[in-house]
């Protein structure tokens, strides 16, 4: 089931929401599981089933053979001096615009369409740094490419939401701590290494600052889009000489192999009842006339794993980084922290560590200490949340790979810069559920109530666990 054009329309076109869409449904369905785990003989789901997300881009000369966090330093992005973080900012942006803008009118150009004067007076806006205006064309445009006389815009969408997600991510976050956190990922990545950034701040931030900064250039792809045949005729159009990509053959595989697969746990539910589920929360599978349905976000995210396995298979020459939204559990066997990214296919059975495990926990702790000592950071709802996410993505890798202390150490620091962050928090707290230890979880649970008193989702965990503590 790849999804169909009026899906991709609506998930494209919120490139900024694009993430927080999927995770509302995707965090409910967690909580569900959650609080089946507090019930009497509940079975909980194995460690990272609902994880979070995380960042993304390119390189540095210093990371040359760098593998795992074998460095502790926070990164900082060098600002020259006389030049400010937020100059250095809009003029990155500015070309970064110009970009794409370049690539829309190539990608017309092939395909002998015009293009329309609204995208025109959004580029415009957005290189004259008219931040209103861009908004409300870009709202046009979004309607525009839902209309049939839009069908020539999808061929180039990519590149206006693209631009779109950068001009979000400079908008939501301090210049400097922008700058900071897409060095920090860059400057893990191994030169001629690949990049799938799946949160918008891991995509969008180090896309921008990849194709604006000195050096080679990597490839950058994100994990949300595999199934999309008009993101893999854009990715072909980027890369087409320096990788194989996806064909619409590929897709229409994975999603015939994912119905199968889906048709099959879908049965086992239903002929045995009293066994564990095996159809995942929000995992929509229902039978219509004798045949199977799938929809929803995390069918979309399941499909898209089996394509971004694929394509690393098509390109065994590449190293691949990740930097995960939906966590696509099949990948941590053959993963490894690589400075706040994971570093995907790595075989050998040396790659991770009890050093590795212990080496990625002092990385973010240092950079836990730093960010919490930066009013700048501490003040950035942006900053917080997208350091939390790849805290996380590499918690749940750790637990998956038999480090639970280590796993812990790590959310306890995500739970510190981010205490009111959902993915946090339900990851923590089902970590120490499972671990029997429910007079930890509470006053977890109680300091994401006092960062966000407002949450229905942190005021049914809290009434679910102070239930089971009274039963004790």
């Amino acid at each position: 089931m790849a999804p169909n054009d009026s899906e991709n329309a609506r998930h494209d076109s919120q490139a900024t929401s694009r993430s927080r869409g999927k995770w509302i449904i995707v965090m409910a369905s967690f909580l569900v599981v959650l609080i089946a785990a507090l019930l009497p003989k509940a079975r909980v789901n194995s460690p990272g089933q609902a994880g979070p997300i995380a960042a993304s881009e390119a390189d540095n000369a210093a990371s040359s053979g760098r593998t795992g966090n074998t460095s502790t330093r926070p990164h900082r992005f060098p600002v020259p001096p006389g030049i400010s973080a937020n100059q250095i900012v809009a003029d990155k942006f500015v070309r970064f615009a110009a970009k794409r803008r370049e690539i829309v009118h190539a990608l017309a150009s092939r395909a002998q369409v015009p293009v329309p004067a609204t995208v025109e007076n959004y580029f415009d806006a957005l290189q004259t740094g008219r931040w209103d205006a861009a908004q409300e064309l870009f709202k046009n445009l979004t309607d525009l490419r839902s209309s049939p006389a839009g069908s020539n815009v999808l061929g180039y969408w990519r590149a206006i939401a693209e631009a779109q997600g950068a001009a979000q991510q400079v908008h939501s976050w301090p210049a400097q701590k922008l700058l900071d956190y897409g060095h920090a990922v860059l400057g893990s990545l191994r030169p001629g290494m690949a990049y799938f950034g799946g949160t918008d701040s891991g995509c969008f931030i180090p896309l921008m600052l990849n194709e604006t900064g000195e050096g080679e250039p990597h490839i950058m792809l994100t994990q949300n889009f595999l199934s999309d045949r008009h993101y893999l005729d854009y990715l072909s159009f980027l890369y087409g000489n320096q990788l194989t990509t996806l064909t619409p053959e590929d897709s229409q595989r994975a999603s015939e192999h994912y119905m199968a697969d889906a048709q099959k746990r879908l049965v086992h539910d239903q002929s045995f009842p009293n066994e564990p589920k095996q159809v995942l929360p929000g995992e929509n599978i229902s039978f219509d006339d004798g045949r199977v349905q799938v929809s929803g976000p995390v069918a979309e995210c399941l499909i898209n794993e089996r394509l971004l396995e694929k394509l690393m298979a098509l390109n065994p020459g590449l190293s691949f980084a990740l930097e995960e939204s939906f966590p696509f559990k099949s990948t941590y066997a053959e993963a490894t922290p690589l400075g706040p990214v994971m570093e995907l296919g790595v075989a050998s059975q040396n790659a991770f560590s009890a050093d590795t495990a212990a080496q990625a926990v002092a990385y973010w702790q240092n950079n836990t200490d730093q960010l919490l000592a930066d009013p700048e950071a501490s003040g950035s709802t942006a900053t917080q949340s997208a350091y939390a996410k790849m805290m996380v993505a590499q918690a749940n890798l750790l637990m998956s790979r038999n480090f639970p202390s280590e796993a812990e150490q790590t959310f306890h620091l995500a739970d510190q810069l981010a205490p009111g962050n959902p993915q946090v928090v339900f990851n923590y707290v089902q970590l120490l559920i499972q671990q029997n230890r429910l007079a930890e979880a509470l006053p977890v649970v109680a300091g994401a109530l006092q960062a966000a008193p407002d949450n229905q989702q942190f005021q049914v965990l809290n009434r679910q666990l102070q239930l089971k503590a009274s039963r004790k």
